[in-house]
């Protein structure tokens, strides 16, 4: 993805309820309330963390025991820190006392989720750390990590980690994708490891593949108690001998064992943040609800039908239905490139509108842009006494309904049959299709000669496209 992309849109809970879902994160949570226990007497190392004498006492107020507990409370009070949560008042001494943006996890949600994203991040550094043993053993003389010694690379780590949730967030708010299921694990891994123009992937590509789920079965288990992702991690069992790779899953059944993941409805959150910080155009449904119709038009251009409805009817909630037509109408005039979308998109909206409309489409009957589409909602909604259209307008409606409908599809299946169709239902289309005064008349009828899979009839639409372009002058 480069960073000019728009992405889907994504469909975002409220904030208080991601708020509250933030808050009660494992991460957070813990953080918090070691922030809350943190007084004159807490003492801190001169990298900031608990002195180790004081772990256990931060371990029972988090209600932890076992093994791993002095661990975990260390881990919650770094992310205390990192998040200012608690703030280290003496460097010499070692002491602390509560940060200011403690206040925040009881101010408003944005608060909250500004706090959260800060943990988030402290998180996803984490997991594109290699494992602590590893680092001990490659600490070279003078007290220094030799990164050279261990096979990491902290940018390519990161990179390769950040390619994973972003493909994670694009199959979350495609219309194609899952949506809120979960991701098997090896899909994930083969989007960022296997060529999308590779066949059968090769023994190699796969190992590759093999290695990308282990590093993210450890990754998931870091990232689920921050709130990012709901995770069920790889079987334990199937990696029971470490000199032999995973064998590949057989079938769906088998597949979850190789470990299961889904964005949270907070993971969707966090991760459009970032992709918007990175430069990304990352709308979510409901950014266009109080921007003029000129706005709705062109930013659900590029949308899926059913984000674009979705957004569509936000937009049209908060207007009455003759002022909302009037306003759509106004946008979807121009001859500009992304004027037949445009038009699509009104018409689309217009569908949504009621009966009260019917004195705005009438106002446009002899547009000449307008005037197509304003005896189809006519029609189509009962009115009565609605104008038969001139030829003209007939064939240019056409024109620029194939315009719209290669700019939001391009070659679909459902265009492929819009165009037998038109053939088929007009003889001699194309001796008068060329005159057409629209200005993508060439490309729509050089569009239908490729994709006509009669020979004869394609023929005759390059023909015509050609006469189109030499009466545009280009």
């Amino acid at each position: 993805m480069s960073d000019s992309s728009t992405l889907p849109p994504a469909r975002l809970r409220p904030e208080a309820e991601l708020a509250r879902d933030a808050l009660s994160a494992p991460v957070l949570a813990r953080a918090a309330r070691l922030a809350r226990w943190a007084g004159p007497d807490t003492r801190v190392d001169a990298g900031g963390g608990l002195v180790e004498e004081q772990l256990p006492a931060a371990a029972e107020q988090l209600g932890l025991s076992g093994d791993d507990a002095a661990a975990y409370a260390s881990e919650a009070w770094r992310i205390a820190v990192d998040t200012g949560l608690v703030e280290i008042t003496d460097e010499e001494a070692g002491t602390v006392t509560a940060g200011e943006d403690l206040a925040l996890l009881t101010g408003s949600p944005q608060d909250v989720l500004g706090v959260w994203l800060t943990a988030l991040e402290a998180v996803l550094a984490d997991a594109s750390v290699p494992d602590l043993d590893d680092l001990v053993d490659a600490m070279a003389e003078g007290g220094e990590v030799d990164l050279s010694s261990l096979d990491w690379d902290p940018d390519a780590e990161s990179e390769f980690l950040d390619g994973v949730l972003g493909n994670l967030y694009l199959l979350t708010v495609g219309e194609d994708g899952p949506g809120d299921a979960p991701v098997p694990l090896p899909a994930l891994a083969a989007s960022v490891i296997v060529p999308s123009d590779m066949g059968e992937p090769s023994n190699e590509v796969l190992e590759q593949v093999s290695d990308a789920m282990m590093r993210l079965d450890d990754q998931f288990r870091l990232l689920e108690p921050v709130g990012l992702v709901e995770y069920q991690p790889v079987d334990e069992a199937l990696m029971a001998d470490a000199d032999e790779e995973p064998a590949a899953p057989v079938d769906e059944a088998d597949v979850t064992r190789y470990g299961m993941v889904r964005l949270t409805p907070l993971g969707l959150y966090g991760l459009r943040a970032r992709l918007l910080d990175a430069g990304f155009d990352a709308p979510a449904v409901g950014d266009l609800a109080d921007k003029g119709a000129d706005a709705l038009l062109d930013g659900t251009a590029p949308f899926p039908p059913a984000a674009a409805h979705a957004e569509t009817e936000l937009w049209l909630a908060g207007r009455g239905p003759l002022d909302a037509a009037r306003e759509l109408l106004a946008a979807a005039r121009g001859s500009d490139p992304g004027a037949p979308l445009r038009r699509l998109r009104c018409q689309q909206a217009l569908s949504l509108v009621g009966a009260e409309a019917e004195p705005a489409l009438r106002e446009v009957l002899d547009d000449a842009e307008l005037g197509g589409l304003a005896r189809v909602w006519l029609t189509e909604h009962g009115a009565r006494d609605v104008p038969a259209p001139p030829q003209e307008m007939v064939f240019w409606l056409t024109i620029d309904t194939v315009a719209a409908q290669l700019a939001a599809e391009g070659n679909s299946e459902e265009l492929r049959a819009l165009v037998e169709g038109l053939a088929q239902q007009h003889s001699g289309f194309f001796d008068t299709a060329w005159r057409v005064e629209h200005p993508a008349t060439p490309d729509v009828l050089e569009a239908m000669g490729r994709l006509h899979p009669d020979k004869k009839i394609a023929k005759e639409a390059r023909k015509a496209a050609f006469k189109a372009r030499s009466q545009q002058g280009g």
